[in-house]
């Protein structure tokens, strides 16, 4: 056994019909709430007045921002920020995707610190204090993690790029995973979270930085997301599947907040900052298949690891021909949940693949996986996505 350690300070609490506990809670920190969410559309709409009455029933006041939007930007956070201080909101609550609760921690920050969410970036001088507010997380998808991380990821139109946050005091306090608020996903976003979930445990789990802990957690997270993803996309309304990719998807955080992430997402952020209309699991799909057929030689027994969960028959191989034949059964996955797209059917210009190849390398994410790559071979990888 090696050593290692393990942190994890989020209270979670998962199972259907847990949004009904969210008043009790948020009233453990405050008695003023700044409730973040997406603006109100029909499929959630009940979901949020459930959060506010529940809310108000336990004598915690609201103030409702509903202006997130996908790939939240620096203006969105400060926007939030504004209304959390003018409210004077003693707690922020996150309920919705990936981009509602950064954008709640994002906000957390922003409210109690000088200047904007963007000063406080991962690897700047300056880091967020105690004096953040504390964040309770509700997920609505089961794909970014988010409600059990210490990452806000954030995006400044300004400079096309995406960064995050990355700090433990941005751990929620308290995490509601109830199932129940996944019903009404449309197959696409189903598809879309529930393949970055996967990338969050896989690339866990090939990352150096993992641990058995991490390890545990990761596999359980692939083999339910690889068995449950395809039914979730064809009959939405099952309970039972959503709630095992909820559980998924919240192994897959507690994973990355621990071990982090690899090249894939160094790509598929870069992505995303220059070209905000892709969707996070999308741009990770669209380079997954050619990197795992660049990296599998420098991991084999994970990806091994990989293929029998797609196909057990692979035990009886090779440890090499268990390893290759997971990109192929990766592939075929991609293409059956309709995420195998070319870079060029995404709307990436291809004069940009270059400048797109030297973004990638901005965040350390390429440092941590398994072969460490160099700029020419990010583009060569960009160029074999393309079409």
């Amino acid at each position: 056994m090696i050593n290692f350690n393990y942190y994890q300070p989020t209270e979670i609490r998962f199972g259907s019909g847990r949004l009904n506990e969210i008043g009790k809670i948020a009233a453990r920190y405050g008695q003023r709430c700044l409730l973040v969410t997406v603006p109100v559309f029909p499929e959630l709409e009940n979901t949020f007045n459930r959060a506010k009455r529940y809310l108000q029933e336990a004598g915690v006041e609201v103030a409702h921002f509903d202006q997130v939007i996908p790939n939240p930007t620096v203006e969105v956070v400060s926007e939030g920020a504004k209304l959390a201080k003018e409210f004077k909101a003693e707690v922020v609550i996150g309920l919705g995707g990936g981009s509602s609760m950064d954008t709640a921690k994002a906000i957390a920050v922003a409210a109690t610190h000088p200047g904007t969410c963007w000063d406080y970036l991962f690897f700047r001088p300056t880091q967020p204090t105690e004096k953040t507010l504390p964040i309770i997380a509700v997920s609505t998808t089961s794909g970014t993690g988010s409600q059990v991380t210490q990452v806000a990821v954030v995006t400044n139109p300004a400079e096309r790029n995406k960064s995050a946050l990355f700090n433990s005091i941005l751990y929620p306090r308290v995490a509601i995973v109830d199932p129940e608020l996944m019903l009404s996903l449309p197959p696409q976003i189903t598809a879309t979270t529930g393949f970055d979930a996967f990338t969050h445990a896989f690339e866990s789990y090939i990352n150096p930085n993992g641990s058995p802990y991490t390890d545990l957690l990761a596999l359980e997270a692939i083999r339910i997301i690889i068995q449950n993803l395809p039914e979730a996309m064809r009959n939405g309304s099952n309970l039972e599947v959503r709630s095992k990719l909820a559980w998924a998807d919240t192994l897959a955080g507690l994973s990355i907040a621990n071990a982090g992430v690899t090249l894939p997402h160094g790509i598929a952020m870069a992505m995303s900052g220059l070209y905000p209309h892709i969707p996070h699991g999308q741009a990770l799909a669209a380079v997954y298949p050619a990197i795992m057929k660049f990296s599998w030689k420098y991991a084999q027994e994970k990806f091994a690891q990989l293929g029998w969960i797609f196909d057990p028959k692979l035990k009886d191989a090779s440890l090499e021909s268990a390893a290759s034949a997971a990109c192929q059964h990766l592939e075929t996955f991609l293409k059956n949940i309709g995420l195998r797209k070319a870079l060029k059917e995404l709307g990436v210009p291809k004069e940009e693949l270059g400048l797109l190849a030297e973004r990638s390398l901005v965040l350390p994410d390429y440092k941590s996986h398994p072969y460490v790559v160099n700029l020419n071979e990010v583009k060569r990888l960009l160029e074999e996505s393309y079409e």
